[in-house]
């Protein structure tokens, strides 16, 4: 799945999330009410300009419920008529309560907690229904509690052709670095709490400006460099393994060359026969552009973690 911010002409993107948590051993959902429309829904709002999906989806649910989110699994979008004959398409992801105080912004009077069944009954739309269907099934299949690992090409950096120094300190160019500014919110909107980077500069400087927001330690792996993997072809796989048994939100960050035997091994890890595991082998073969980010959802940790989703998030130029 492909997330950049297109639609057909004319179209009105919006974004939002099922937030869902278990008091109990009970599933509950979040529904919000908008006075306005006197509608019971899920928190969801039109994309700023040049807005990614996934960072509106995590600012809008933020504004209107004032709880953070962590984004999961994408869920169905929602596409419908609105007033003017227009056409409104609505990206969702499932998604945990990551901090918030629960105060509400003007547009919104109440947030209720319901399980499936009430939450089913209580939704004004019928076209709401689809993701709340995904999350119940999500749930029947226990992949709903996931963590991402979000694997990061670095974004475009000086021409080796134009660099006559080093090439572990080539830097990005203007269009790297305004991509390391873009993945601030996307990986924010993931609730990313551990960096790890080649020790490349192009890596690193795609990265830092997350760890530095986030207040994470940004962790320099020469196994995850160019070098590193020439002298050692083993240790990538072992920072995946290693992401893999922490089970906690990563980003990893590395080159063109090492991709193959990351996405290999993630391949490896996916739900036999599910659109992740086509994506993984597409990518182990066309590789991913510079300054891409590829989530995959994962249940579980060690070697019985699996990947349940796997989405692209391409630059936007």
């Amino acid at each position: 799945m492909t997330t950049q911010t297109q639609t057909q002409s004319g179209t009105i993107p919006a974004a939002g999330a099922v937030l869902w948590r278990r008091k109990g051993m009970e599933l509950q959902v979040a529904l919000v009410h908008r006075p306005k429309y006197d509608d019971w829904s899920w928190p969801k709002g039109k994309l700023e300009e040049d807005e990614a999906w996934t960072t509106a989806a995590a600012r809008e649910v933020a504004e209107e419920t004032g709880l953070v989110p962590r984004l999961g699994m994408p869920l169905p979008t929602s596409v419908y008529v609105v007033p003017r004959d227009r056409m409104k398409e609505v990206r969702y992801w499932a998604a945990e309560v990551a901090g918030g105080s629960g105060a509400l912004e003007h547009e919104i009077d109440e947030v209720l907690w319901l399980t499936v069944p009430d939450a089913h009954a209580k939704l004004t739309y019928e076209r709401d229904a689809l993701q709340l269907q995904a999350v119940a099934k999500a749930d029947r299949q226990d992949v709903l509690e996931t963590w991402p690992l979000i694997v990061v090409r670095h974004a475009e950096a000086v021409g080796r052709s134009h660099w006559s120094e080093d090439d572990l300190v080539r830097p990005l160019n203007h269009t790297g670095s305004r991509r390391s500014t873009d993945l601030v919110p996307l990986l924010s909107a993931y609730g990313v709490s551990r960096v790890v980077t080649s020790d490349a500069v192009r890596c690193v400087d795609t990265v830092a400006p997350y760890a530095k927001f986030a207040h994470v330690d940004l962790r320099r792996k020469g196994g995850l460099s160019e070098d590193g993997f020439e002298s050692n072809p083993k240790k990538v796989l072992q920072h995946v393994d290693r992401a893999l048994d922490r089970a906690n939100p990563v980003a990893l960050c590395t080159h063109r060359p090492l991709l193959p035997s990351m996405l290999a091994r993630l391949y490896d890890q996916a739900i036999p026969g599910s659109l992740a595991e086509e994506l993984l082998v597409e990518l182990a073969r066309t590789g991913l552009e510079k300054g891409e980010a590829i989530v995959c959802q994962v249940v579980g940790s060690g070697p019985g973690a699996k990947v349940v989703t796997v989405e692209r998030h391409l630059p936007n130029s």
